[in-house]
């Protein structure tokens, strides 16, 4: 029933594609009585945001989430709202070329360590929502209000069963054995240049292990690295098909393709020395041309009737704030979202860049082929 009311809102939002860019987009419409958003606090932004007319979101989460979020706002406040769903690796691409004169007005979904990068180039607007009162921590939000957390999701691996019992393999239990050759071209991680899952990935070898020893860990697991995908969410949709045996990512994703898709042998794991945790994000791009629309997102995207959205159409992070409901299937297979290792923000934030453009320097040409950005 999830899965079909997920693809009956895709089907809606398909109708106003835009024509150009794989934008889409939703018709304007007045909104209907008695749907006034709890996700307003103040009249005056919403009379603001109606006058501009129209919100521009580039979404980093899965296109599901993203297309039925943009469709309410649509439906509380009959703002127009065009959308594209881009990897968080791209959008931090794409407003640092534009450099302050951005074509979006907000990003949704996806994790903090690109935004970081986006916040320390100074191409966020800071704002400080209302609904950040919501947030169950301060973790879950940038200290100047450059950013805001809407979800919580775990690191690790997703394998399937089959495949592995095919092989006689065991299943890895912890970073450490996913070099073992025995897994030679077996697994599947996402770009560093593009995916913000990739990103977390290299803060948290370096974080776990030293700068040296993490960098090289990194060069040592591509060895057994078969594909390098350009979303964080792209090896997860290949485990149940066995085309990946192995795959590297949030742990929410892999609930996504057995409850929705129906891939009972997928196994979900969480490394046994510790792993991270993202913080999916949202925020106003500097410059932007719908200001007040930007902000009244922000509020939006705070507030349960944005984020209850998620497990609805096949998102099942943790959510942050203290009055939404959480999605309950996470916690049926065994997640915690507090069994996470203290991940150090500001250190990604300050060395992001840096140690990508480290690892990619370390793998050198051997590894360019397969490093995917289409």
């Amino acid at each position: 029933m999830k899965k079909a009311l997920a693809l009956l809102l895709t089907g809606i939002m398909a109708l106003s594609m835009a024509a150009c860019g794989g934008s889409g987009s939703a018709a304007p419409a007045a909104p209907a009585a008695g749907t006034e958003s709890s996700a307003a606090a103040d009249s005056d932004l919403v009379t603001a945001a109606k006058e501009e007319g129209t919100l521009v979101v580039y979404g980093s989460c899965e296109e599901d989430y993203l297309a039925a979020a943009c469709e309410n706002f649509q439906k509380l406040y009959g703002i127009e709202v065009q959308y594209q769903r881009l990897s968080t690796g791209e959008v931090q691409s794409k407003i640092e070329e534009e450099a302050g004169n951005p074509s979006g007005d907000v990003w949704f979904g996806g994790t903090t360590d690109p935004y970081n990068v986006a916040a320390g180039e100074g191409l966020l607007e800071p704002y400080e929502a209302e609904n950040a009162s919501h947030l169950i921590s301060d973790t879950y939000r940038d200290a100047d209000g450059q950013w805001y957390g809407i979800y919580k999701g775990i690191l690790g691996f997703m394998v399937n069963k089959d495949e592995l019992d095919r092989m006689g393999i065991e299943a890895p239990k912890d970073w450490a054995d996913l070099l073992d050759p025995k897994y030679k071209d077996l697994i599947w991680l996402s770009n560093y240049n593009t995916a913000g899952t990739a990103k977390l990935v290299v803060n948290t070898m370096v974080q776990k292990f030293g700068h040296d020893e993490g960098i090289k860990y990194l060069v040592d697991l591509d060895k057994n690295i078969q594909v390098y995908t350009k979303s964080g969410s792209g090896p997860s949709k290949n485990v149940g098909t066995g085309e990946c045996v192995i795959g590297i990512g949030f742990l929410h994703d892999g609930i996504t393709q057995i409850e929705d898709n129906g891939y009972g042998n997928i196994s979900l794991i969480i490394p046994s020395s510790g792993t991270s945790f993202e913080i999916g994000a949202t925020a106003i791009f500097k410059g932007c041309k719908h200001p007040n629309a930007a902000k009244l997102w922000i509020e939006y995207a705070l507030s349960p009737d944005c984020v209850e959205l998620a497990a609805q159409n096949g998102s099942y992070q943790f959510l942050v704030i203290d009055n939404a409901e959480q999605p309950a299937v996470a916690a049926q297979f065994g997640l915690d979202p507090d069994n996470v290792m203290d991940y150090d923000f500001e250190d990604a934030k300050e060395n992001t860049t840096t140690y990508v453009e480290d690892v990619m320097n370390a793998l050198g040409s051997a590894a360019d082929d397969r490093f995917q950005t289409e």
